[in-house]
């Protein structure tokens, strides 16, 4: 995504230019995160953000106008924002600084504003300059990748959380200065985790926008729709086959969590949606994990451990059958060469 964002073909000023050397490597940074976090948040759906669809290109032929385009769009962007604003706190852009514009200002009952926020107006300005930069067309189609990169933004800003410090005599809390810090960027992913289970789909041709009244039209349907929710033009397939066409692996071979205290609850019907659901079998397979354990720290100054073995257990989604199929040609196989044994 870095080389994509740097190779915008506009006529750049010296001053922009010089913007962009210095932002691409928090912008791809960003962007790299957004996909760590679109692979974490799917890890155990039929559609587990596969790499052929995180390229953020309006026309590519491999991707649908779907909801999980737009989670990407979404999460990419708040990638890249939120990068951009971390970078800028950590000092590390010469034009970027603390957002002290509400300090001094009452923000509720006994509480001022004050601190350093979070410069998330920065974050967003530049992010909004690089990531939306890549939608050229005016069709519904680009109209959807903009809305979700907004979408994605407004997460960011929706995320935000207020920290405090007390003033007053002896330790009392007579009131309280606060400001703006990002979450954790995990909080993001789940929030628009959420908004992806809920994204609206908007009834418009994929390839409306050929004219100034459909382009008119376009601009009308998306702007009544809030900002902060994500959008398709497309219902998504069901994911459970391989499309090499569309980069879509399916779940056979996928695997997927049966047993544990700490899975949560979608989790633990991933057997199902993944296998079940799609027609597959489940197969349990044991594996064998060695790990360092019993260390022990020797004066001086090593550390010595022992190597521990433990046996675990997967499950796996194989076609029905699959698994007797394999018996019976291991034994079709043993039966032949008896016979040929005794000939």
């Amino acid at each position: 995504m870095r080389g994509a964002l740097i190779s915008l073909t506009y006529p750049l000023s010296m001053l922009l230019l010089q913007a962009y050397l210095i932002y691409s490597s928090s912008v791809a940074a960003g962007a790299q995160s957004g996909i760590e976090e679109c692979k974490y948040q799917f890890a155990w759906d039929r559609w587990n953000c596969p790499e052929r669809a995180l390229q953020l290109s309006t026309h590519s032929s491999l991707r649908s106008a779907n909801r999980e385009t737009a989670f990407v769009h979404a999460i990419s962007s708040a990638g890249v924002m939120y990068t951009l604003t971390r970078n800028c706190s950590l000092g590390d852009f010469d034009n970027c600084g603390c957002d002290d514009s509400r300090n001094g200002q009452r923000g509720g009952h006994g509480w001022l504003w004050g601190g350093c926020s979070d410069n998330v107006g920065f974050g967003e300005a530049i992010s909004k300059q690089f990531v939306d930069a890549l939608e050229t067309g005016q069709d519904a189609r680009a109209a959807m990748n903009l809305h979700n990169n907004e979408a994605g933004r407004k997460a960011v800003k929706g995320t935000m959380q207020r920290t405090c410090k007390c003033h007053g005599v002896s330790g009392s809390c007579t009131t309280q200065t606060c400001w703006l810090q990002l979450p954790e960027f995990r909080e993001v992913g789940n929030y628009l985790k959420e908004k992806y289970h809920r994204a609206l789909k908007v009834d418009l041709l994929r390839g409306a926008g050929n004219s100034a009244a459909s382009r008119g039209a376009i601009a009308e349907t998306f702007s009544s729709i809030s900002r902060k929710e994500l959008v398709h033009l497309e219902d998504s397939p069901d994911y459970c086959l391989e499309n090499r066409t569309l980069g879509l692996p399916g779940t056979e071979g996928r695997e997927c969590l049966k047993k544990g205290k700490s899975l949560s609850k979608w989790e633990k019907r991933s057997c199902k949606r993944l296998c079940g659901e799609c027609g597959l079998a489940v197969e349990e397979r044991k594996a064998e994990m060695v790990s360092s354990c019993n260390c022990k720290f020797h004066w001086c100054c090593t550390v010595k451990c022992e190597q521990c073995r433990k046996t675990v257990t997967k499950y796996f989604c194989v076609k029905k059958g699959g698994q007797r199929g394999r018996n019976e040609s291991a034994g079709s196989r043993r039966k032949n060469l008896r016979l040929r044994k005794k000939h």
